[in-house]
């Protein structure tokens, strides 16, 4: 996992021309941390612990928290106690229903947009992603996972549909983690294969179906762990 001088550098080598605010890289290390499973469903963070973890100050930290916070992907449970939420029943079935209200209407838009480039670089991340299957690294297979799917919606050019749905992958990423844990990666689902079959016919029901079974049984199997 990346610090914060880490952070620095990644966004320097993707062409950012000034370095980021020390805050904007805490946040955006911790936001790393919660969405890949680092922390596990009701661990506690402390501001001491991640100054000295994420290489940074102590206000940068209280700001990269209280983001957090606000995005729902930590909580405050009193006593100063700042920790992972745990999933309920209940909320594992508001997740799955703003997903699917989400992430097929992506996929429809994203359909009507791709390139032969997006479906390249579609293909090369679900490479990656059965590689980290192959190699049963847990840690590669919930970044190339997330790849995946970032870059789907990011071919949809919907902002405001993204933006919700970068909210929710945060509030259910350690519980996916503890899902790696229990069933291992070869038993994970994986419709991505479909869904490059659906963009590149240009059959855009089909990728949204393809997507629908992929939340579907990932949102399954978080439950069935639970």
């Amino acid at each position: 996992m990346m610090n914060l001088q880490a952070v620095q550098e990644k966004d320097a080598g993707t062409g950012g021309a000034e370095r980021l605010p020390a805050h904007e890289v805490a946040y955006r290390a911790l936001r790393e941390r919660v969405l890949f499973g680092q922390f596990e469903p009701g661990q506690a963070v402390t501001i001491q612990g991640l100054v000295a973890e994420l290489g940074a100050g102590m206000t940068p930290v209280r700001e990269a928290l209280r983001r957090m916070m606000a995005e729902g992907a930590l909580e405050f449970r009193g006593n100063r106690r700042i920790s992972v939420p745990v999933l309920s029943s209940d909320h594992i079935g508001e997740l799955r229903f703003a997903r699917l209200a989400l992430e097929p209407e992506l996929a429809r838009r994203a359909c009507r947009n791709t390139t032969n480039a997006d479906i390249l670089a579609l293909e090369e991340a679900d490479a990656q992603l059965d590689e980290a299957i192959r190699r049963g690294n847990v840690h590669d297979y919930l970044v190339q996972n997330h790849h995946f799917h970032a870059r789907l919606n990011h071919i949809a050019d919907a902002p405001v549909l993204s933006g919700l749905v970068d909210g929710l992958w945060l509030r259910f990423g350690p519980s996916l983690r503890v899902v790696c844990g229990q069933f291992g990666t070869r038993n994970l689902p994986d419709m991505h294969k479909d869904l490059i079959v659906a963009l590149k016919a240009g059959d855009c029901a089909a990728a949204a179906e393809a997507i629908t079974g992929d939340v579907t049984q990932g949102m399954d199997m978080i439950a069935q762990s639970i």
